[in-house]
């Protein structure tokens, strides 16, 4: 597999590139004050929001935002909240409100005639272990407002806007790749000024990123400490007590973790126990499956299940 040059010493830039995801809900909304509705739970996704034109109040919790033309906002968690165009105005279930959709795309009118507001909204998944594992350390609420230091992601909002504005042919596919994109510069933006500690602050460690990398590129591989000490050019001992530090477990422990994070994604594809065993390296299906409940909490095949469960609640 062919891995882009920065990587082999960026493992930020490597985390941030395999951001992939997989698009569970989008939606663009032409909303008239007064107006509101209530987006569920949607545990595994990130919410996000962009308004394209108008203002409107967002709920998450006990935190209200007011967000206005060009300011996007994620709710990294999936959670619940509310999206209104004043505190009077009633939040129904966006379920409940009649809407267009296609496959996963949704036009949504709705409102009581006043003054006009835009949005696009979405759900998304991301499908990598190292992506989730990055966007779950976002914090509760992303709030990119309209700034100069946001430059990059304001010209894909303006993107985004003037395909809404005036949809041609294909418009509804432009903006879910665009979104797309938004958030992975929102994430970036947030990396950007994000605190260098912990899993992040591992990452951006010139060496000790790069075993992480070497990890998350190759985790069949038969690691040892002394195997990715010798691949980062530290000593054995150094490099144990810099991990440990660092990541806050010892190098193994993160090894193992991290193959039962594959093994997870794997059963949830489909794939058997015997051949996920054999592609992370462990001799037998009983040693994999012992390695896989003793990390995780539960046997290959409850895990199966409750992924499975999980995807058919999100999709």
């Amino acid at each position: 597999m062919t891995h882009p040059p920065w990587t082999r010493s960026d493992a930020v830039g490597e985390a941030l590139h395999v951001l992939r995801m997989s698009g569970t809900f989008y939606c663009r909304s032409e909303l008239t004050v007064p107006w509101g509705f209530t987006l569920p739970a949607m545990p595994g996704c990130l919410w996000f929001h962009v308004v394209t034109s108008g203002r409107c109040l967002l709920e998450v919790g006990d935190e209200v935002l007011e967000l206005g033309v060009g300011d996007l906002v994620l709710v990294p968690r999936g959670e619940g909240h509310v999206l209104r165009s004043d505190p009077a105005a009633s939040t129904p279930s966006i379920m409940a409100i009649p809407h267009d959709m296609d496959d996963r795309y949704a036009v949504l009118r709705h409102g009581g005639g006043g003054p006009e507001a835009t949005m696009v909204c979405g759900a998304v998944r991301f499908d990598h272990p190292a992506a989730r594992t990055l966007v779950g350390l976002l914090p509760e609420l992303v709030h990119v407002p309209v700034s100069p230091l946001t430059g990059r992601l304001q010209d894909t909002l303006r993107l985004i806007a003037l395909e809404v504005e005036e949809l041609r042919p294909g418009g509804e596919a432009v903006i879910t790749r665009l979104a797309d994109v938004l958030v992975i510069q929102a994430i970036r933006s947030w990396l950007e000024t994000a605190p260098r500690t912990g899993w992040l602050g591992a990452l951006a460690d010139p060496r000790i990123g790069r075993a992480l990398a070497l990890v998350h590129r190759d985790p069949a591989r038969d690691w040892s400490v002394a195997a990715l000490a010798a691949e980062v050019a530290m000593s054995r001992s150094a490099f144990a007590a810099r991990f440990t530090e660092l990541v806050g477990e010892p190098a193994m422990a993160y090894v193992t973790r991290w193959r039962m994070h594959v093994a997870t994604d794997r059963l949830g594809a489909g794939e058997t126990v015997a051949r996920i065993a054999a592609e992370l390296g462990y001799r037998s299906e009983a040693a994999f499956s012992r390695a896989f409940t003793r990390v995780v909490g539960e046997s290959p095949s409850a895990a199966r299940r409750a992924r499975r469960a999980r995807d058919v609640l999100a999709g």
